[in-house]
Order: C-alpha cells, then sequence, then structure tokens
C-alpha cells in the first residue's frame, strides 16, 4: 500500500480511502447487512488501509465504528462529515460532531469537514460555522477542518475555488476524474501551493462501470462542441486505454490509477459492498501510472469538459 502526508496536516494516510457514501454506501443500499459491511472494512484495514470517510448523511458512521472498535486509536484515520446550509446553527454543528463521536465511538475525529458546500452558503459557513469549529478543535474533539464540494451540482469548482481564497481550510475533497479534469488547475494548483490535503471523489462513477452511460456521455460532451471525436477510438471510444505494455485490465482500473498519480491528490475514495470488487480495487492502486502515451490522449480528449461529474 502506499501511503502519503495529506498536506499540512502531516497525517500518514493511505492513497487507498475506504468510502462511506457513493452509491453503495458500503453495499447498505444494496440490502447488505451490517455485518457484511463491517467486514469489507475490516478487510481493507487487514490489506494495509488506514483511510475511511463517512458522513452524517451516509448513515455509514456507526458501521464504521463497529468496524474500528477495539483497534489502536492511531492505526486508522477517520473523516466524517456534516451536511450545513445558511439555515444551520452553531449548536446543529456542536450536536452533529457529538452524535458523530458516539456513532463512531471514539473520542476525537481525524477531519470533520463541512458537507457538499454550495457557493451561495459559503460566506455564512465562514462567518458563522468555522469558528464553532475551531473552538471544537481546541478542544481536541477535531483534528483537522475540512471542506467537501457538491461536484454533481458544481462540477466546475466555483466553491471550492472561492474555499481557497481563505486560509482555514486543512483538507478539501474534490471531484476529480478522467471525464472532468478542471480541478487540475482551478484547485490542485492552488492546494499543492497552500499544502493543503486533497481527497479524490468521483474518481469511478456509473461512466466507468456502464458502457452504455459512457456513452450517452460522451455524446452529450460531442453534441456540445467540448470533445473532439476524432480523438475516440471507433466502436470503444476509450479502449485505447486498456491497450498496450501498462494500459489498464479495466475502465475502472484505468480510472483509479489516472487519479492515483495525478500531482495534488493524496487519497482516493473507493467505495464498495461487494469483497471481491473491493479486491479488484484495491489491486489498481498497486498498478504503476498509466503509460504517458494513454495519460496525454485522455488529457487532450477530456480538456474543455468541466459540466459532467462522470454520474
Amino acid at each position: 500500500m502506499d501511503y502519503r502526508i495529506l498536506g499540512r496536516t502531516g497525517l500518514k494516510v493511505s492513497a487507498f480511502g475506504v468510502g462511506g457514501g457513493g452509491p453503495s454506501r458500503l453495499g447498505q443500499r444494496y440490502e447488505k447487512s451490517e455485518a457484511d459491511s463491517v467486514t469489507i472494512i475490516k478487510e481493507a484495514l487487514d490489506s494495509g488501509v488506514n483511510f475511511i470517510d463517512t458522513a452524517e448523511a451516509y448513515g455509514t458512521e456507526s458501521i464504521v465504528g463497529q468496524a474500528i472498535k477495539g483497534l489502536d486509536r492511531d492505526l486508522v484515520v477517520l473523516s466524517t462529515k456534516k451536511g450545513v446550509n445558511q439555515q444551520s446553527t452553531p449548536a446543529d454543528v456542536q450536536a452533529g460532531l457529538e452524535t458523530s463521536l458516539k456513532n463512531l465511538g471514539v473520542d476525537y475525529i481525524d477531519i470533520y469537514h463541512l458537507h457538499g458546500v454550495i457557493t451561495e452558503d459559503y460566506d455564512y459557513l465562514l462567518n458563522e460555522i468555522v469558528p464553532v469549529l475551531q473552538s471544537m478543535q481546541a478542544a481536541g474533539k477535531i483534528g483537522y477542518i475540512g471542506i467537501t464540494e457538491r461536484f454533481h451540482a458544481d462540477p466546475q469548482h466555483a466553491m471550492l475555488q472561492r474555499a481557497l481564497q481563505d486560509n482555514v481550510w486543512d483538507v478539501m475533497m474534490v471531484g476529480f476524474n478522467i471525464l472532468n479534469q478542471s480541478a487540475r488547475e482551478r484547485v490542485f494548483a492552488q492546494t499543492i501551493q497552500q499544502d493543503i490535503g486533497v481527497l479524490i471523489m468521483f474518481a469511478v462513477r456509473a461512466a466507468f462501470s456502464k458502457p452504455e452511460r459512457l456513452r450517452e456521455l460522451l455524446d452529450k460532451l460531442i453534441a456540445e462542441g467540448k470533445v473532439d471525436p476524432a480523438l475516440l477510438d471507433e466502436g470503444d471510444a476509450l479502449g485505447f486505454a486498456l491497450d498496450g505494455d501498462g494500459g489498464a485490465v479495466s475502465l475502472a482500473d484505468a480510472a483509479y490509477r489516472f487519479c492515483l498519480y495525478e500531482p495534488g491528490t493524496h487519497v482516493i475514495l473507493s467505495g464498495t459492498g461487494n469483497p471481491a470488487h473491493l479486491r479488484e480495487n484495491l489491486q489498481s492502486f498497486e498498478r504503476p501510472a498509466l503509460p504517458l502515451a494513454t495519460l496525454d490522449r485522455l488529457q487532450a480528449i477530456f480538456k474543455q469538459v468541466d459540466t459532467v461529474s462522470g454520474q
């Protein structure tokens, strides 16, 4: 397992992060038992993963708590999130933190994020809620303060570009994938400079596992003039990523490796409720970067795209 320092937090984190949200929510959306979901997390931990992300809204905090019960607290880095808007009060956030601590069965949370923030709410949250986070940090209940974007609604990263103007965020969760690489210039250039930890979400979504969804999105982007169809393979549009020495074994494999080796990224989140799928994903993190020719072509194809999330 590859480990990295999560920016200015100094935390040593696995490049693979267990994601407790996404379409699966550790299998809970597919009627898996809580015991099944706990087993998934434990297998990831046994494989060297030490980073787990969840959120109040996901309903998986207590599952994470079960999975880490009895473990040395220093061996796992926990990230969770509180959904907020302009109606959120300091008391709401304080209560949310206490509930998360109870669900996770811990005394402190390594990274506590404001979840899915939109630009319209940002200034209110900065002025009214961030001081509450800072006080909870001073009390030892939060290690570091984070913020996550609502990528499907803000694929151009407007909120994060605003947030980068304020030196209060230790960690940011960013939407980034093969189809929408706009964070490279709009976010990563600044997070690298400010030494902000970066968690990647949406590395793999429906477009990378469902050929019909990928074709639908590509047709949309071609119609909008954002993708040149001449750069795509006939038939299997991104099939070139699977060709040649060092090529990917699947489009999902290519997607994870594309994000894993992108400068400025630290943890790539991956969520599943299927043990075999977990092992496949873990294998992607053991493989080298995609061939340079493949990376260059993927960047050329999608360099103008900033309107889709890959969902």
